[in-house]
């Protein structure tokens, strides 16, 4: 009878959809914006292309109406197959051959793609002059000595070239400021970087003619924050008059490897902002001398920012001989996926080995060194060339004004216009006064002779990083930022990076993966806690009690954000400082996750209260406990224990931070076996009870885990109740003898054959000796593809160079991970999850396959415990063999922002294949894609066809002669998190992406989200007055399309108050590129596309919207207002930012 009325409801709501559709047929064909537009011209003729019109409109409307109709047809075939009805109705069930049933909710979702929001992906791109895999596929990387330019060739000239349009030199003074490296960020504050600033006031003031640029906020604003109102005032004054230049204008020069665009954007809005407040202006050229290679993710996010140029140095030094070659070290550097220009932006890649003085005059280091006059004989530093700098006296000033043109005029060779770049600095440069003068005077000697001398053809001065990008664009007679005629457009990107000889910098890609992890878990915290926090200001402003809520944590959430921002340092994410630099960043982290789950708590607690007359806050009595907690910086998460009593219930509220509807299993931790999980309305829920596991073998007799399979919706609070209660049955199999009561355990000795674990989507084979996996069949798939777990370690080289934070020098091919004894498996199934643990020495990997509809029961969920602290010179690698026929291809992502194609070349070295993986690669051919979702950034390759290969961790002894002056010895027990889907090309899709460009499909994009954004379990704290009513919070009038994604909801500072909100907030959008040629299941939620529209008046629940205003990303330029009922539109691939005044 229940079966027929839910057939019945379905059925009811296909006419109702049909009924719908046809509605909006007619009124769009009423309000046909064609019929408006022509007023006049030929009648005959218009009203044919009106008609025209609306029948393609009619045509895609009931192509739409179809694909909705036969999902909820599919929905009904689904809930009538099953033959089988759930003796209670909400609880799972075992089905006639033995796999678990969850009960059919009556909800229907449907997958609504329009073909539009696909074109994108195979969609044609407009060409460009140089293409980076087309670049690698060319250069035979040989290294021959160049000479005085050891890796590149000699530089002639014609003394007369520069007769008729002399040459122009800016010298660029500059100090390179690392927020944390060999000294802490504090002291390298105290013992250096003060002293930078306080004599830059002096000495820049001395002479108009003198510039410098900085770019590192982090350090300015804490030399700020001390400095007295006379010293603010002329420091703002030197920027504003131009002799102090603010490049890039980040917090931290960021690395861009290993960082999220989350926090790449993150950390951009802090630095711009701060000066925005303070200072009152806007950077305009960006300034990256020392990031270990360099990401096409960040000229797109300068771009959206408004800068018009950029600075790149760390380039393999075979790329920049051949540019160099071709003079296209400068160029308009475009996105692989744009199909126009839009994307361009005027990039300047440094042509030589290094951003100190030796490496920036000429190519000749050894007469560049004599013009570093801080290694003046008697100084601290000198030249290992063994010829000392002499000071320029009237003396010698022609003939060392000759010599250093010369270089100027060879270095100007290498570029298209006679406007020629000389930075003049290093690390901590200018700390202090002596080197001022030395460098300044001298300097200035030398361009007063050469600009007193007109047969010497140049203008040489001191000049900003910006100086010197608008001297070539009026060189090339173009507006700022424009691509000056026969300049080159270039796509790609720069990574693996190498200095010298096959020296690759791909060991930094996984350098203490523990931090790289506690990175991305406090990114997903900042955002959850940034959405949350305006979420709560603008609901209790709407509802006056703006002055009961404590906006004060704001100034938690500036803290987080800088902590955050500090970290995506170039050494920090990557793993290259020292140890005790490390524990400074680590407590930092912690600190920060700490004072966001309060953000959280607090914002939750007000959110989810049902009558907000009886909301109280109190600082010393949260209303909620945290989902987790941390000891120590450098120790694992330990989940929050429920305790359980006869004296009522206790509450649960769980928060999805991500912007689309989520089914999902949701794991606690109770003190008893006796469990029920209740809705807010009493509905009871489906839940799994299983062992929490102290030892290998062990399990608690205290403590147990509660799965729960819950809807909650798109960056809602969903509030439910846990009971003591009895008994639901468990099926379990495992390997222990200790078995606690009332779970079911059973044990028995390693059996080669391969066993199975299996749910409604997928069925994995494990090997029954190692305990891996083998194989991955899904629902629908006749058969398996072999998908084989192994694990591989790397040692170093034996020679004098070996691996080290940044390198990676193995001593050949990975051999098999071995061990005397056998690992120890154990096997769980239940209804809403079966899993595998396999326990070796050195790592123990947990395969879990979650048994419910949607997203969350298509992939598997990999955890791999890594501890490697007894190892030595050793790298251990997760390998992931296949049946694919990837052949040498394979595809990493940049930043989590897009995805690079990649190619194994046979003819560069194995430690040149790896390459960063921020959040996935994948493997695919015309059958199959393999993707592996990552929780942290790692080094990934494919060394073979059909493989993947993730470094998960490394333990080296020793330095590896870059500056560190370290090994990395300070390894920690690390939870490595992934997600692993496989997907098939849909039937007449078998087109493998090939080009520039690929795309993940939605189920990937949105499987990426649930790794990244858990849902957070908080507690409510038991109270003697009892728990006041609770609902559930939702707080967007529907789902986002979800090509969508929320990147942040961000606050923005109160302009008086700074440790306060203002009115406004800022909404950071992304809209994915998508490739639809892979099949996708039912995703579990109702997911639509839209062409890229949003309408943001209507998306906030209960709330007025008062502004709606584009603004640049990091929110210093404004567009007009749009009408507060507007839609906004996104490009695929398109960030976007718009200011929001919410009530």
């Amino acid at each position: 009878m229940k079966l027929k009325k839910q057939v019945t409801v379905c059925g009811g709501a296909i006419f109702c959809v049909a009924v719908f559709s046809l509605y909006l047929m007619l009124d769009r064909v009423q309000h046909d914006p064609a019929r408006r537009q022509n007023g006049g011209g030929n009648f005959p003729r218009s009203q044919i292309s009106v008609l025209q019109n609306r029948i393609e409109q009619l045509e895609q409307l009931l192509e739409e109406n179809h694909q909705i109709i036969s999902h909820i047809k599919d929905s009904v075939l689904e809930l009538t197959d099953t033959g089988a009805v759930s003796p209670s109705g909400q609880l799972p069930f075992r089905s006639a051959n033995g796999s678990w049933v969850l009960p059919f909710d009556g909800r229907p979702t449907f997958l609504s793609v329009k073909p539009q929001d696909c074109q994108f992906a195979q969609g044609r791109r407009g060409q460009t002059d140089l293409q980076m895999l087309d670049v690698y596929s060319l250069l035979k990387f040989d290294n021959v000595d160049g000479g005085v330019w050891k890796q590149g060739f000699e530089i002639t000239y014609e003394p007369g070239e520069w007769d008729s349009e002399p040459l122009q030199v800016f010298v660029v003074p500059h100090s390179h400021n690392d927020p944390g490296w060999i000294k802490t960020f504090d002291k390298y504050y105290t013992d250096q970087t003060q002293h930078i600033f306080n004599n830059m006031l002096v000495k820049l003031t001395e002479d108009p003619r003198r510039k410098f640029i900085w770019s590192e906020i982090s350090f300015f604003a804490k030399w700020w924050e001390s400095a007295d109102m006379h010293k603010q005032e002329a420091m703002r004054k030197l920027i504003l008059g131009g002799q102090l230049e603010m490049v890039t204008g980040g917090w931290v020069m960021s690395d861009e490897a290993n960082v999220h665009y989350f926090a790449m954007i993150d950390q951009l809005i802090e630095g711009h902002q701060w000066l925005e407040k303070n200072v009152g202006v806007t950077p305009r050229s960006g300034w990256a001398v020392d990031p270990f290679g360099h990401s096409a993710t960040m000229p797109y996010l300068l771009k959206r920012a408004n800068l018009t140029s950029m600075l790149i140095q760390r380039v393999h030094y075979s790329i920049k001989k051949h540019f160099a070659s071709s003079r296209s070290l400068e160029f308009m550097w475009r996105q692989a996926w744009d199909q126009k220009s839009g994307t361009d932006i005027f990039c300047h890649m440094m042509p030589f080995y290094s951003y100190d003085v030796p490496h920036t005059c000429g190519p000749d280091p050894k007469i560049c060194c004599q013009f570093d006059f801080k290694r003046l004989p008697g100084g601290r530093v000198n030249c290992p060339w063994k010829v000392p700098p002499r000071a320029v006296v009237e003396a010698n000033v022609a003939e060392r004004a000759h010599l250093l043109l010369d270089q100027y005029r060879k270095k100007s060779k290498l570029f298209r216009s006679k406007v020629v770049l000389v930075p003049l600095g290093d690390d901590f440069r200018y700390d202090k006064a002596l080197e001022w003068d030395q460098q300044y005077l001298n300097y200035q000697r030398l361009f007063d002779y050469m600009n007193s001398h007109p047969e010497m053809h140049v203008q040489a001065q001191f000049g900003t990083l910006t100086d010197y990008f608008t001297a070539v664009y009026k060189a090339n007679n173009v507006p700022q930022g424009a691509r000056p005629p026969d300049y080159p457009v270039l796509s790609g990107d720069f990574f693996a990076y190498a200095d010298r000889e096959d020296h690759y910098w791909s060991g930094y890609y996984t350098s203490r993966p523990f931090y790289k992890s506690m990175d991305r878990v406090l990114e997903s915290h900042l955002r959850g806690a940034e959405i949350l926090f305006s979420l709560a200001v603008a609901h209790a402003r709407h509802t006056g009690m703006e002055g009961r809520y404590p906006t004060s944590d704001y100034t938690l959430l500036t803290d987080a954000r800088r902590t955050v921002a500090l970290f995506q340092h170039h050494d920090a994410i990557t793993g290259t400082a020292k140890e005790n630099v490390v524990i400074d960043y680590g407590n930092r982290l912690l600190r920060s996750l700490q004072g966001l789950k309060r953000v959280i708590i607090n914002a939750a607690h007000f959110l989810v209260m049902k009558n907000k007359d009886v909301y109280r806050f109190y600082q010393t009595e949260p209303f909620l406990e945290t989902d987790d907690r941390r000891a120590t910086q450098d120790s694992l998460p330990q989940r929050t224990l429920i305790e359980l009593d006869q004296s009522g219930p206790r509450y649960l509220v769980l928060f999805n931070p991500v912007e689309q509807d989520r089914l999902c299993v949701v794991t606690v931790l109770v003190n008893s076996a006796r469990v029920r999980v209740l809705t807010e309305d009493g509905q009871t829920l489906p839940v799994q009870l299983s062992a929490q596991w102290s030892s290998a073998s062990q399990m608690s007799a205290e403590v147990f885990q509660v799965c729960v399979c819950v809807c909650v919706c798109c960056l809602g609070l969903y509030a439910m109740c846990v009971f003591n209660c009895t008994l639901l049955r468990l099926s379990g199999r495992g390997q222990t003898a200790h078995a606690v009561d009332p779970l079911p355990l059973r044990s028995q000795t390693a059996d080669p054959q391969p066993f199975y674990i299996s749910t409604q989507s997928l069925t994995l084979g494990f090997s029954g000796t190692t305990g891996l996996l083998e194989s991955i069949r899904p629902k629908d798939d006749p058969q398996e593809l072999k998908v084989q777990m192994q694990f591989v370690t790397y040692g170093t080289r034996s020679s004098k160079d070996k691996s080290g934070a940044y390198l990676f020098l193995p001593d050949g091919k990975a051999k098999p991970y071995g061990q005397k004894e056998p690992p120890v498996v154990r096997v769980v199934e239940g209804p809403l999850f079966s899993e595998v643990v396999a326990l070796y020495q050195y790592f123990q990997q947990t395969i879990r396959i979650h048994n419910v509809p949607g997203v969350d029961g298509l992939s598997l969920d990999v955890t791999t415990m890594v501890d490697i602290r007894e190892q030595s010179n050793k790298e251990l690698a997760m390998r992931l063999v296949t049946d694919i026929q990837s052949d040498d291809t394979f595809y990493t992502d940049l930043n989590g922002f897009q995805m690079q194609p990649r190619r194994r070349f046979l003819k560069l070295p194995l430690q040149a294949n790896f390459y960063p993986m921020p959040s996935q690669a994948y493997i695919q051919d015309s059958q199959h894609r393999l993707t592996l979702h990552s929780g942290q950034a790692l080094g990934v390759t494919s060394l073979e066809s059909g493989q993947l290969e993730v470094i998960l961790d490394r333990r080296l002894m020793q330095d590896d002669n870059r500056g560190l002056g370290q090994g990395l010895k300070d390894n920690k027990k690390t939870a490595n998190r992934f997600r692993l889907l496989l997907e098939s090309r849909s039937t007449g899709n078998k087109v493998v992406d090939s080009g520039p460009t690929s795309f993940p499909s939605l189920l990937s994009h949105l499987t990426s989200a649930i790794l990244n954004h858990e849902v957070l379990a908080l507690p409510v704290l038991p109270k003697k007055r009892g728990i006041p009513p609770l609902h559930t919070f939702a707080p967007l009038t529907g789902a986002l399309p979800c090509d969508f994604h929320v990147i942040n909801l961000r606050s923005i500072q109160h302009q008086q108050d700074t440790h306060s909100p203002s009115p406004y907030t800022a909404l950071i959008l992304h809209r994915k590129g998508l490739d639809c040629g892979l099949e996708t299941s039912n995703p579990g939620f109702n997911c639509t596309t839209t062409e890229g529209q949003l309408g943001v008046s209507s998306l906030f629940r209960n709330l007025d919207l008062q502004l709606l205003q584009p603004v640049s990303l990091s929110l210093m330029y404004s567009s007009p207002p749009l009408a507060n009922d507007s839609s906004v539109s996104l490009e695929p691939m398109e960030i976007s930012a718009f200011r929001l005044k919410l009530r």
